[in-house]
């Protein structure tokens, strides 16, 4: 007598973590911003620079494995995680929200933006000086106002793209790895990938790692910048023009794809203290003033939420 069939049995259907956790996250840094104590992005910036000091060498191996060790622990943790709660949709998806919210920088950008633009507006151009400082790394001791209007924009612009197009982006694509990976490559390229005579060798692989990772991000964040800006047309036509005489193969096509959906001309020479750079002009309008960085902040946001959406709904997608 043959024993009763079973019917298959099926796994417990999971809710889609990924999607839930990462427009949690967004909506946590859009509500809370930075987290004011314990910053873990903080944190990793001291380990880092207490490897740095061990490491250090006028070398790209050496500088490889710094970046190597530092971004591989990082994703490690992250994929620690994911394995941790396999099992558990909701500690899933409360691991990817405070991953995303750690990671993204969204909400910081536009309130210090919206600061230098405040005290440009006022008339208190040593205030604005000042403020800039938390937002760029160039010299702004004798910036005119003007010129710190462009900083800011071009900050804004360059920013929306490292602090929440791309995490963004790789947290759709690899989850909580993704997230805390990029944000590691991206730390260790403001640290050490900047172009100076004691980081040419030993930054050059985190600076290299950092435009890899980037690059899905800047060109999404430079299509939303067209398609949601003022200027569609123009937006596209300055990034076609300019964007390849960008030192940076990401800021540059994010830069000018702004600059021309916003009409401003952007570029021009920067001080990083005693290296001068002379960038090339981005868009084809006026030069910035202080009325031109709401308009900009304005657009990040709407740049921002599209960036959310469209990584929530992808990793959707690819649950289904």
């Amino acid at each position: 007598m043959r024993p009763p069939s079973r019917a298959p049995s099926r796994a417990p259907s999971r809710a889609p973590s990924r999607a839930l956790g990462l427009a949690l996250g967004f909506a946590a840094d859009r509500m809370l911003g930075d987290p004011a104590r314990w910053h873990p992005v903080a944190g990793f910036g001291r380990v880092a620079g207490v490897l740095e000091t061990r490491l250090w060498a006028p070398s790209r191996p050496r500088g490889a494995a710094y970046s190597l060790v530092l971004v591989g622990g990082a994703t490690g943790l992250g994929l620690l995680a994911v394995r941790a709660t396999r099992t558990h949709p909701v500690a899933r998806t409360a691991v990817t929200a405070l991953a995303t919210w750690a990671v993204l920088g969204g909400t910081s950008l536009d309130r210090e933006g919206r600061a230098v633009a405040a005290f440009l507006e006022a008339d208190r151009l040593p205030e604005a000086r000042q403020r800039l400082t938390h937002l760029v790394g160039r010299d702004t001791r004798t910036l005119t106002a003007g010129e710190v209007a462009r900083a800011v924009v071009e900050s804004v612009a360059e920013n929306t793209s490292d602090a929440v197009v791309a995490p963004l982006v790789l947290g759709a694509l690899a989850g909580v790895p993704g997230l805390v990976g990029y944000r590691a490559a991206n730390t260790l390229d403001a640290m050490v990938g900047h172009r100076s005579e004691r980081y040419a060798d030993f930054g050059w692989a985190s600076a290299r790692l950092d435009d890899v990772l980037n690059l899905p991000g800047s060109r999404l964040t430079a299509v939303l910048a067209a398609v949601l800006g003022p200027d569609p047309r123009a937006a596209l036509r300055a990034w076609r023009r300019d964007a390849g005489g960008h030192p940076s193969p990401n800021a540059g096509p994010v830069e000018a794809s702004f600059a021309g959906a916003l009409g401003l001309r952007l570029g021009g020479t920067n001080t990083y203290g005693t290296r001068v750079e002379h960038r090339p002009v981005m868009g084809g309008g006026r030069p910035p003033t202080a009325y031109d960085v709401t308009p900009a902040l304005a657009l990040a946001r709407r740049v921002d939420l599209s960036a959310a959406v469209l990584a929530a709904s992808w990793a959707l997608a690819r649950r289904r």
